[in-house]
């Protein structure tokens, strides 16, 4: 009994609160629920990233203000130097002692003075800067520390930084801050020179005043503290971490270091170089640098409140939106539970059993409408099940049974000789009109199904006899299927077949004659495979059509060549990934002085099994197939690669190499034999191709495109076997040629047939007056080389000047070649009148 939508529908609500979620819950409330965190999370890291960005810039804001407060301290601290230097400068008695260069009395002034204002170095120099007294080292030790030059050098900056910032200059590895004052009675008599030692008491009003840590650098590397607070932490990298220097906020800026952490808290550090005076231990000016350390957490210590609040309002939303997301989900699920039940009883084939419509108040409208068209869809499934049944194994065009049904019915007859110990044989016909397509063309689709129809009905009336099943298996092939039929009731079938669509065919105004071909085999015979026999059928089928024999019974022998042919391929395609193939090269001579011009490329097939395949059991294959374009490729690759050894070895040989149709209808022909030549450095001179008057007529406007680019890369092209074709002379003009190779068949005759002759020397006339070279094939004997050299022949090849060799052996044979001597070859008397 099956059961009730309207009972399941309710059974299934009064789960709606049980803990575990369904598979569809669940792909409704996780998928939500963790898009909700992902954005949630996506907007915290993006807070967190602009509280980063934030306390970084406010951070860096400090540790620059800082540089300021810095340079504001030295500055004041440079200016109590200048007044102290003035004062002292502006006494009488130092004056007095200055003027008479008191060295004494000017060194005790200058330690007193020093000590009353707590100045680490005090120098007096006369006005070449030479030092005369001093206080804090001994004169000595200045000159040996800061000569006349050093500090004429400094002393006018120092003067400077009256009014600007300090200058530092580095003595006995300490910073000093130094001021200059002139000493003038009333003139300028002398220099006093103060300075401080740049050292912990500077810095630590600084950090007193911005808690900031400081640290004072020596520059080099490894970089020495100088003073310092406390430690600045990790120093940032030599190299400023701006791309552009100038945007910096301050421009003595060289870089800020990653935040690090110590006792528990964030620090950042930047460094600020100090300009500095040299000295005579560093003649070059010193690089003193800041580095002022800031610590991060009280910048974002109320930031990191915000995110704390904004993380505990995401988790509650969450669980809030997991809550109602549940909720909404089993209102779903619970009427899409009843509608996949009633889905699957639709896959198992239950077209009766109706569709349960949920509630609308509860499921929702749209729901109730999903299962309103789940109940239109079953009725309709259910009317066109029927419909499907019939189209699957009938043809709609003839009403016959379809190749489906057919196979069916064959595998069932098959199935049931199996059986039987009588084991009779079963005949299948394949039957295809002639012509059909141009009916097709000419008088139109609705005609042509038309004629169909009436040999439908004419192959109907012809198979009435029991056991015989007639079919259409597509277009204008039909199957017949005669049980119990051996080899000489079935030809008699066809042949009866044939003569009852003898009659032409009336429709409308047109007349049609019919005919057909049709094959027979026979099974089990032949096999006992439904779609086999069909396959088997139908090459015997092509067979009766190629042959025009009406009905052929099939035979092992007629797919003997496509077999082969697979084989063939790949075999040809395995030759060309073993190396199997070899390069040949047969001798191209001067006929009026025998010397050796080059040769023409040729393929062999050095077989594992077979041993060395010719190129008449391969090539033709190869050209119908197609795969004479890979081979063409190996000949152009391993004749240039030949060429470039021959170069290497003092020999300039040209090399010609064949091109099949295929070839110059391939539009990247000329692209590739152009990277070929620029790869091995082969002049395109050297290069020869050779094409045929068949390859030019398949195609004439594509193929003279190729060869218009072809002879544009510099390349020689050759017309092959010329005289053979029909149409040659109409082409010649137009084609960028260069040579004509006149067919061996004319060249072998010619010595003992006058009108070959006659030929060979008007050809030779012709191209020698359209400009071109011409290449004579075939000479076997001295005769005919003789000949073809008062011919007024250029070139000539043949078995009488050499076969083809190995391209390996082509430099030896070379190097031991002789040309015959021609000259005394007697002529007969007409060739001789011919000459």
């Amino acid at each position: 009994m099956k059961p009730n939508g309207r009972t399941d529908a309710l059974r299934l609500s009064g789960r709606w609160f049980r803990w575990r979620l369904s598979g569809l819950e669940r792909r409704i409330v996780w998928p939500f629920l963790l898009l909700l965190v992902l954005v949630q999370g996506m907007s915290l890291w993006l807070v967190h990233c602009s509280i980063e960005r934030s306390a970084s810039r406010t951070v860096e804001a400090e540790l620059h203000t800082g540089l300021r407060v810095f340079n504001q301290l030295l500055l004041q601290r440079a200016e109590r130097l200048s007044e102290a230097a003035a004062l002292l400068a502006s006494d009488e008695g130092f004056q007095w002692a200055a003027s008479r260069q008191e060295v004494t009395t000017l060194a005790d002034a200058l330690d007193r003075h020093g000590q009353r204002i707590g100045a680490s170095l005090v120098i007096y120099t006369d006005t070449a800067w030479t030092p005369l007294a001093a206080a804090g080292l001994s004169v000595a030790r200045v000159v040996a520390l800061l000569p006349a030059a050093h500090l004429a050098a400094m002393a006018p900056a120092a003067v400077a930084g009256m009014t600007g910032p300090a200058v530092l200059t580095l003595i006995e590895g300490q910073p000093y801050q130094i001021v200059a004052v002139p000493v003038k009675a009333p003139s300028t008599i002398g220099w006093v020179l103060m300075g401080f030692v740049l050292d912990e008491a500077v810095l630590k009003p600084l950090a007193d005043i911005t808690d900031l840590r400081a640290a004072v650098l020596l520059g080099s590397s490894p970089q020495q503290v100088l003073a310092a607070t406390r430690a600045p932490g990790p120093l940032p990298p030599m190299e400023a971490d701006v791309t552009d220097p100038a945007a910096a906020p301050d421009p003595t800026l060289e870089a800020c270091g990653q935040a690090f952490r110590e006792a528990g808290q964030r620090w950042r550090n930047c460094r600020f170089t100090l300009d500095t005076v040299g000295s005579a231990a560093t003649p070059e000016a010193v690089r003193l640098q800041l580095v002022l350390a800031r610590s991060v957490d009280p910048v974002i210590a109320p930031f990191q409140r915000l995110q704390l609040t904004l993380l505990l309002l995401t988790l509650g939303g969450a669980l809030v939106f997991a809550v109602g997301s549940v909720v909404t989900a089993r209102r779903l699920s619970t009427p899409l539970r009843g509608l996949r039940l009633s889905a699957e009883r639709l896959r198992l084939g239950d077209y009766d059993s109706p569709v349960p419509i949920p509630d609308r108040r509860r499921a929702g409208r749209e729901l109730a409408q999903l299962a309103q068209s789940f109940e239109s869809m079953r009725l309709a499934v259910q009317r066109r099940e029927r419909e499907i049944r019939r189209l699957a194994y009938w043809d709609t065009l003839t009403g016959l049974p379809n190749r489906a049904q057919f196979v069916d019915a064959l595998r069932s007859v098959l199935q049931g000789r199996s059986a039987s110990p009588a084991r009779l044989p079963v005949a299948v016909l394949m039957l295809d009109l002639d012509r059909f397509k141009h009916v097709n063309d000419v008088l139109g689709h609705e005609l042509g199904d038309r004629l169909l129809c009436e040999v439908a009905r004419r192959l109907s009336r012809q198979g009435r006899p029991d056991g015989v099943l007639l079919a259409r298996l597509s277009g204008d092939e039909f199957a017949l299927l005669l049980s119990n039929a051996d080899r000489e009731p079935a030809l008699q079938f066809a042949r009866a077949l044939l003569q009852c669509l003898d009659e032409p065919l009336r429709l409308d105004e047109h007349t049609v004659d019919l005919s057909a071909s049709l094959g027979i085999v026979l099974a089990p015979g032949q096999g006992d495979d439904p779609e086999a026999l069909l396959s088997l059928v139908e090459v015997a089928m092509y067979a009766a059509k190629r042959r025009q024999l009406g009905v052929v019974l099939y035979e092992p022998s007629m797919d003997h060549r496509s077999e082969a042919s697979l084989s063939l391929m790949s075999e040809l395609r395995r030759a060309i990934e073993q190396q199997e193939l070899r390069l040949y090269v047969q001798p191209k001579v001067d006929l009026l002085t025998g010397e050796v011009l080059g040769g023409e490329a040729l393929v062999r097939w050095q077989h594992p099994q077979r041993g060395l395949v010719q190129p008449m059991q391969f090539i033709p294959f190869a050209e119908q197939t197609g795969f004479i374009r890979q081979i063409t490729i190996w000949m152009l690759e391993a004749g240039i690669r030949e060429m470039r050894r021959w170069q290497d070895q003092g020999h300039a040989h040209k090399l010609s190499i064949n091109l099949s149709t295929r070839d110059l209808l391939d539009p990247d022909l000329p692209a590739r034999v152009s990277l070929l030549l620029e790869r091995h450095q082969v002049p395109a001179t050297r290069l020869c191709l050779e094409i045929t008057e068949s390859t030019i007529m398949d195609d004439p406007q594509r193929a003279l495109q190729t060869l218009q680019k072809l002879h544009d890369l510099g390349l020689r092209l050759s017309i092959d076997d010329f005289g053979t074709g029909y149409s040659s002379l109409a082409y010649l003009k137009r084609l960028p040629v260069d040579e004509l190779k006149i067919d061996r068949s004319f060249v072998m005759n010619m010595e003992r047939d006058l009108d070959d002759a006659r030929i060979v020397q008007s050809t030779i006339g012709l191209a020698h007056h359209l400009g071109l070279s011409v290449v004579a094939e075939g000479i076997e004997t001295d005769k005919a080389w003789a000949l073809l050299a008062r011919l007024g022949c250029d070139e000539g090849q043949g078995y009488g000047i050499g076969r083809p060799m190995p391209a390996d052996q082509w430099l030896a044979w070379v190097a031991t070649w002789q040309a015959p001597a021609t000259e005394a070859v007697h002529l007969d008397t007409d060739f001789t009148r011919l000459l």
